[in-house]
């Protein structure tokens, strides 16, 4: 018997299916080993080297997999194809004690395979060329874990020591909270610039019946933008206030108007490159509202029941034979007029993309959505769907459009003043058959050359520059890929964690904000500890994790080049740095169980009333929510119905969730999930 281990349950069911009785596929239920919880796990005094023990809930699990590995010949490991998938394997033989002989004379024959797909061409090719596992791999997860732990750590104390309980600091993570906070800081430094547009409607003077006929009266109107003042071109602040745009108004008075100059040329638009795991969960976002978490999990699903490719990948490759199966797939169902001159290949902008892998595509074309309809629930429907016509658009014909410019010249004694209209309409739909987008078709009259127009109404705007906006899930996931941070496997991590921690939150429009706590985290990492939230910096670490992968460095020498300044900084600041420097403010007021005064203190939650007697008085309350969600002043909601005493104010367990209680806890333990003011 050939025992095959993979990930997951699913991946395990959708594999068997594949293979004959001499095979037995079973699931590791995710990682069997990790760092201990409690401990740093990493011993630095020798060269990092790491103290992996059986993570607790997979221990039944390693148990029931020794035991089948025992009764097996062979053992094959199936996990993922990157470098958590490769760890993965490494730890299982580590585990479950593969390399050790099953006896005195026999020696128990370990496989590695890999495959980007779960098909049962796929797994079968796999079987014929395993491979062992690759140490260069499993040492750049080693790297990238073991730097997690130090930073996480060792950093994480020190805020809470110095900040608030709770609290704690990542390698990635604070950095995508530093990019929300100086987006905030940008939006709430921004001072809006004026500037003017003034545009014209206009009509022809002369409509022919048939053009009435066929395209309705609005066929004689169009608008067109002031673009130039005699020779010299309009930018946007040109015009800059109202005194200058009713000049312009006043000298167009009287002005003959008239069709100065049309061109009309052909335009293409190429289809989109096939998904990669940062451009699947931002275009997920925009079309479905799927966060990054939700678009991975249901990507994983799809995946692991064989409909799509792996969904961990930042390559835009597509092998000859997917490219092959789309191409007769658009051929069957819209025409070769579809289909482009050549098939179509795509290059990914990143540097540091792994070209030997696939996009996310449709394992089969040939599945349309449709007919896995009855299938899928209605968010993995969404997904596939999403992801089946990215790929099919990607292999079909361009978009054609006609574009139209007209310049249409205001003219008289005192100057000339020229306007520009502009038009566009589809011709021929190519890839938009299949993977719509946001077409605006504006349809111009039918005009010639020095054709006198009636103005029939000119209307100045006033404007104002806006702020950047706030980041929304797939903004970010965008912005960290663009500066180098993270890969695909931890961008949807990131973004939970940071959100869990509460140092972001989502606004109405689910843009995300700074909390308080999350601000201060971020200032004082970036006073003290600049190289954690440095871009570059985190950038480069992360170009020497996959220079490890490709065996171009070893992974202790890069972990030790981070730690030891950092270690030198870290203990430099724990001496510098008092809580009451960074975490406390001093207010007029008094305690109201003991009169000494009340400080405003940082919490995980954000700022509250403190005693300033602490321990021996253990006073505290909540500051009141203002509109835009920050704190003011202290909220009481009444007086206690138990001690009659306290007052109930709102507090948060660990876990965050709201309740009310009493404000002499603990002298007083009344507590309530009702909202006192609930019925107000």
């Amino acid at each position: 018997m050939k025992l095959i281990i993979v990930e997951s349950p699913t991946k395990a069911k959708t594999i068997s299916k594949f293979l004959g009785k001499e095979f037995e596929v079973e699931s590791s239920y995710g990682h069997v080993r990790d760092l201990p919880e409690k401990t740093l796990g990493v011993d630095i005094e020798h060269n990092f080297e790491p103290k992996y023990v059986i993570v607790p809930k997979a221990k039944k699990r390693v148990a029931e997999l020794n035991a089948a590995a025992k009764k097996s010949t062979e053992v094959i490991l199936a996990t993922d194809e990157d470098r958590e998938g490769e760890a993965i394997a490494w730890h299982l033989v580590q585990a479950l004690g593969l390399e050790k002989p099953k006896s005195k004379t026999e020696k128990r024959k370990i496989e590695r395979i890999v495959f980007h797909e779960i098909t049962e061409s796929a797994i079968k090719k796999a079987l014929e060329n395993p491979r062992g596992i690759d140490a260069k791999l499993v040492g750049a997860q080693q790297a990238r874990r073991v730097l997690d732990r130090l930073v996480g750590y060792k950093l994480s104390p020190f805020l809470r020591k110095k900040v608030a309980k709770g609290l704690s600091a990542g390698r990635v993570q604070s950095v995508a909270v530093r990019l929300v906070t100086d987006r905030e800081k940008e939006i709430q430094n921004f001072n809006p610039e004026e500037y003017w547009t003034i545009t014209a409607n206009l009509e022809k003077l002369k409509v022919p019946a048939s053009a009435k006929a066929s395209a309705g009266e609005q066929s004689s109107n169009f608008e067109a933008q002031l673009a130039k003042i005699g020779e010299n071109k309009l930018e946007k602040f040109s015009i800059k206030n109202k005194e200058e745009a009713d000049k312009i108004f006043s000298d167009l008075s009287g002005s003959d108007w008239r069709v100065l100059k049309i061109e009309k040329k052909e335009t293409k638009r190429q289809p989109l490159a096939p998904f990669t795991t940062s451009t699947l969960q931002q275009t997920a976002w925009a079309w479905h509202g799927f966060g990054a978490k939700q678009t991975m999990v249901l990507a994983q699903q799809l995946y692991e029941t064989g409909l799509i490719t792996y969904m961990r990948t930042d390559s835009v490759n597509l092998s000859k034979d997917s490219i092959a199966a789309a191409y007769q797939k658009i051929k069957k169902d819209f025409g070769e007029n579809y289909l482009p001159a050549a098939p179509r290949v795509y290059k990914t902008k990143s540097k540091t993309a792994q070209e030997a892998h696939e996009a996310i595509r449709p394992t089969s074309p040939e599945k349309n959505p449709e007919t896995l309809k009855e299938k899928l629930d209605p968010r993995q429907h969404k997904l596939y769907d999403l992801i089946w016509r990215r790929f099919i658009a990607s292999q079909m014909a361009s978009a054609v459009f006609e574009a139209t410019g007209v310049d249409v010249l205001a003219e008289k004694s005192g100057g000339n003043y020229t306007f520009r209209a502009t038009g566009n309409t589809l011709k021929f739909d190519g890839f938009l058959k299949v993977y719509s987008q946001k077409l605006t078709e504006i349809l111009l009259p039918a005009l010639e050359e020095k054709e006198p127009l009636n103005l029939k109404k000119l209307l100045p705007a006033q404007h104002f520059t806006e702020p950047p906006p706030r980041y929304n899930e797939a903004s970010l996931i965008k912005a960290l890929e663009e500066n180098g941070i993270g890969r695909p496997s931890t961008y949807a991590p990131t973004l939970a964690t940071i959100q869990a921690r509460n140092y972001v939150i989502k606004d109405e429009q689910k843009r995300l904000k700074p909390t308080e706590v999350g601000t201060l985290v971020n200032d004082i990492l970036v006073e003290h500890f600049p190289e954690i939230v440095e871009l570059k910096f985190t950038a480069r670490m992360e170009e020497n994790l996959d220079e490890i992968a490709e065996g171009k460095k070893e992974w202790q020498p890069v972990v030790k080049e981070f730690w030891v300044p950092f270690k030198e900084n870290l203990d430099k600041k724990t001496m510098e740095i008092s809580k009451e420097k960074i975490a406390v403010e001093k207010t007029e007021l008094k305690c109201p169980e003991c009169g000494k005064d009340l400080l405003i203190r940082m919490g995980r939650f954000g700022k509250f009333y403190a005693c300033s007697g602490f321990p021996d008085c253990r006073y505290t309350a909540p500051l009141k929510k203002s509109s835009d969600g920050e704190t003011a002043e202290r909220e009481d909601f009444g007086p206690c119905p138990k001690c009659e005493t306290g007052k109930i104010v709102r507090k948060r367990t660990r876990k965050g969730r709201f309740f009310w209680g009493c404000s002499t806890w603990p002298k007083c333990d009344y507590a309530t999930w009702e909202n006192p003011k609930k019925d107000e």
